[in-house]
């Protein structure tokens, strides 16, 4: 049974990566749209080049599976996983920048500034946050004006100040701090800078589905420890994983004096967190029936198990 629904996952991963491919092609294409005077051709070279051809698009995945767990299956639930997908790439465009991280790879190819020029990658991660919103607002997600204005208001509260700027404010922060990196401060910056957006994600499937309080008090325990046990992965990751596997430099955490829980609580302490962490996510499930659960289950498994 669990190998069946570990099979699943992957063939469900796959597909949804697929298919938020195509639906950012479609919303990616030199076509301008109403209100739109002309994209210019070589930005959008760079924008697609950011957005297309690359990752596990684990988050519009999550949101797809989310709405999936209540019967919803929708282009619209597609289009806000794409809008989320641009979100979270801008985010690593600016992230990879000289100013901020400073990293040359990133999925295994050049990052966007070295690919084009730094000005080029600001405005990347520039037109896509603000496409994000223009497809996320936009009816054909839903007809329902005010589901739209729920997905609008909550990830624009998940990608902003208090939330995943605000986590990279701190993250920065943290890199010239002379004190040590406490594990209290470093829960509290993930669960901003990479949490919040993964948190989104099952937000915006129950916010499709009009789901009850229950069930979305639920899917958010589910998706806070969901997205706790992924940074800690990546932690461990950047410790244990060579550069071929992850795709983008190893090793750079502790060389930048990162805020990780790797470095606050240690090797062998880090791995039970996350490990502890992936089993609140399962359980938190437990209320949904488990056929419609299952694979949300595996996800959790995965984003523990996981080479890059």
């Amino acid at each position: 049974m669990a190998e069946t629904a570990a099979q699943e996952f992957q063939a469900r991963l796959g597909q949804v990566a697929e298919a938020t491919e195509h639906m950012l092609d479609r919303l990616l294409s030199d076509k301008a749209l109403p209100g739109e005077t002309v994209r210019p051709a070589h930005f959008l070279g760079a924008v697609r080049y950011a957005s297309l051809g690359g990752g596990k698009r684990l988050r519009p995945f999550l949101l797809v599976e989310s709405a999936r767990l209540f019967g919803i299956e929708t282009e619209g639930v597609l289009r806000a996983g794409a809008a989320l997908e641009m979100i979270h790439c801008y985010s690593l465009v600016h992230d990879d920048l000289p100013a901020l991280d400073n990293d040359d790879l990133r999925r295994g190819r050049p990052t966007t500034h070295k690919a084009y020029d730094e000005a080029t990658a600001i405005l990347v991660g520039d037109a896509l946050l603000t496409y994000a919103f223009d497809v996320t607002a936009d009816p054909a997600t839903d007809p329902d004006p005010a589901i739209r204005a729920a997905l609008v208001l909550a990830l624009a509260r998940a990608a902003g100040i208090g939330n995943m700027v605000g986590g990279q404010v701190m993250d920065l922060e943290a890199e010239v701090s002379q004190k040590p990196h406490t594990a209290e401060h470093v829960i509290q910056l993930q669960s901003m800078k990479t949490g919040a957006l993964l948190h989104y994600a099952v937000e915006a499937g129950a916010i499709f589905a009009r789901a009850d309080d229950k069930a979305r008090a639920a899917l958010s325990r589910y998706g806070r420890a969901l997205g706790a046990a992924f940074q800690v992965a990546d932690d461990i990751l950047d410790v244990e994983a060579d550069e071929a596997a992850l795709g983008k430099r190893a090793g750079k955490d502790a060389d930048r004096n990162k805020a990780t829980l790797v470095a606050a609580l240690g090797l062998d302490a880090a791995r039970k967190r996350r490990d502890a962490l992936a089993q609140e996510a399962i359980s938190a499930l437990d209320p949904f029936p488990q056929h419609r659960a299952a694979i949300l289950k595996e996800a959790a498994r995965f984003a523990v198990a996981r080479k890059n």
